[in-house]
């Protein structure tokens, strides 16, 4: 009678009898099953407090910001949603998802759902890094819980967070199959579904690109997918073709639209813009058709990059036509190639000085004071946009509000986050510091082993890269590249924060 009271409780009596081959009856939902989960949520409740803390900090923000907060990008997004074609300067990829909420006519829908996306980061973080220790996983997710230019941004009609978010997922699948050795279906889905969040990431900023060739290279590197070399080159190149067909049926659109190729048309621009910060025509010796580009003014009396793109008295903008024409962008990338080909270290020494400005521990004005304060939780409604793109796409946003669109500045709400953000900040020589744990921690337990008699410091060949070797060089990758072909800009950072951490907790597990 004892045995079956417990088979009961454990649900294990089916209804024919103690002892009948009937199938294992679930257990009903009540408080016994709440009793069950309690051991769960133990284990996991410092992890339930970061993410319950976080979600009321996007709560407040949507009840201080209603019902979101703009950029200059974002009219460009909203009038590409009801102009379909591919923009010159930024991929339609956010526009797409913008009209995926359409229907809803709310930007507070739009907001909630990248913060939703936000959170879903932190979850995805956590999960990644399950076989760390637990504070290690739980620190890993607090930058994209709590920092509040994380929240911020996340309330801003831009394609950071879902840009964000799509890398993150793609990385962190990859390392979900890590200690599998299945071949067949579920590989393949697996490389797939890998290809085409990075497909969607890149169509979202085309900083994704490079990161095709990351996760690609990661899986032939691989030791354990699909078991032999074989298996590992099929399983990148399936990742490969799911990754660059919707890439390259995109880029036919822009060369439909645009006779060019590629999937934007200010590449070209963008790194005139970035070799403006050094470029010395004197040493150059361009041509002619190049020499219109020059600026006299020496390299220290020059203003940001960015304002070689768009303000009035650049030397690109008062150029005939529009400044991102194919000639246009075709000449700036020439005189662009020329500056870094007849001064390459200059054009070291000013990607290595943008890069620097991500880990100073302050948080300097930069570019200027205007895409600073976009950065910040404002005390008052930001007043209409003054341009001509920017009003039209005020337009289209009534269209897709299907009201009147700004921002209500609600107190006492936006007060707590203008407080919060003041003292709730990942100082950027933390991140740093992040970024050198795992190379750091892999010597250091390197030479333990190889000191061990009769131990090898090896093992890549067998068991592939360390698992934070992923995670770590994506980060890398999207610090890089922005320097090296823009400019630095705060945004721009977000994204790697999660990686770099997640890179940081796997770092400390025993599991490779």
């Amino acid at each position: 009678m004892k045995q079956e009271v417990v088979r009961v409780v454990t649900g294990e009596l089916d209804p024919a009898g103690a002892g009948s081959p009937g199938p294992r009856r679930r257990p009903a939902a009540g408080p016994r099953s709440w009793l069950r989960a309690l051991p769960a949520l133990r284990r996991h409740r410092w992890f339930l407090v970061i993410l319950a803390a976080g979600t009321a900090l996007r709560v407040l923000t949507m009840l201080g910001y209603r019902p979101a907060l703009w950029f200059p990008d974002s009219y460009t997004y909203i009038v590409t949603v009801f102009r379909p074609r591919p923009d010159l300067v930024r991929p339609a990829g956010y526009s797409a998802f913008l009209k995926l909420l359409e229907p809803f006519h709310s930007f507070a829908m739009v907001t909630a759902v990248q913060h939703l996306l936000g959170l879903a980061t932190g979850v995805l973080i956590y999960r990644a890094a399950r076989r760390a220790p637990r504070w290690a996983a739980t620190l890993a997710t607090v930058p994209v819980l709590l920092d509040a230019y994380q929240i911020e941004v996340e309330h801003l009609l831009v394609s950071d967070t879902l840009f964000m978010f799509l890398v993150v997922a793609a990385v962190t699948l990859s390392l979900a199959g890590r200690r599998s050795a299945v071949t067949g279906p579920a590989v393949t889905g697996s490389a797939v579904a890998i290809g085409l969040l990075l497909a969607a990431a890149t169509l979202t900023r085309t900083v994704g690109q490079p990161l095709i060739v990351v996760l690609a290279g990661w899986f032939v590197l691989r030791g354990r997918v699909g078991g032999r070399v074989g298996g590992r080159i099929r399983f990148a190149g399936v990742l490969l073709a799911a990754a660059l067909v919707p890439v390259l049926v995109y880029g036919a659109w822009f060369h439909a639209t645009y006779q060019r190729v590629g999937l934007v048309g200010a590449n070209g621009a963008f790194l005139y813009a970035r070799t403006m910060s050094f470029a010395d025509c004197a040493k150059m010796d361009p041509p002619p058709e190049l020499r219109v580009l020059c600026d006299p003014r020496p390299a220290e009396r020059r203003p940001p990059s960015q304002d070689y793109l768009w303000a009035k008295d650049s030397p690109l903008v008062v150029l005939p036509g529009i400044t991102f024409s194919q000639e246009t962008d075709d000449l700036a990338g020439r005189f662009a190639a020329l500056a870094i080909r007849s001064q390459p270290l200059d054009y070291a020494a000013s990607v290595l000085t943008e890069l620097g400005r991500t880990f100073v521990w302050g948080r300097p004005i930069y570019p200027d004071q205007e895409i600073y304060d976009y950065y910040e939780f404002p005390s008052a409604s930001p007043p209409p946009p003054g341009r001509w793109a920017a009003r039209l796409g005020v337009e289209m946003g009534r269209r897709y509000e299907a009201g009147p669109i700004g921002t209500e500045v609600a107190e006492p709400y936006a007060g707590w986050m203008r407080a919060y953000q003041d003292v709730a900040r990942l100082p950027g020589t933390a991140l740093l510091v992040i970024l050198l744990v795992p190379p750091v921690v892999a010597i250091v337990r390197r030479r333990r082993v190889a000191g061990r008699p009769g131990e090898r410091a090896g093992g890549w060949r067998v068991a592939g890269p360390p698992g934070w070797l992923l995670p770590w060089s994506t980060a890398v990758v999207l610090l890089i590249v922005p320097p090296a072909v823009a400019e630095f800009d705060y945004r721009y950072v977000l994204p790697a924060v999660p990686l770099a951490c997640l890179a940081a907790a796997l770092c400390v597990s025993r599991a490779p």
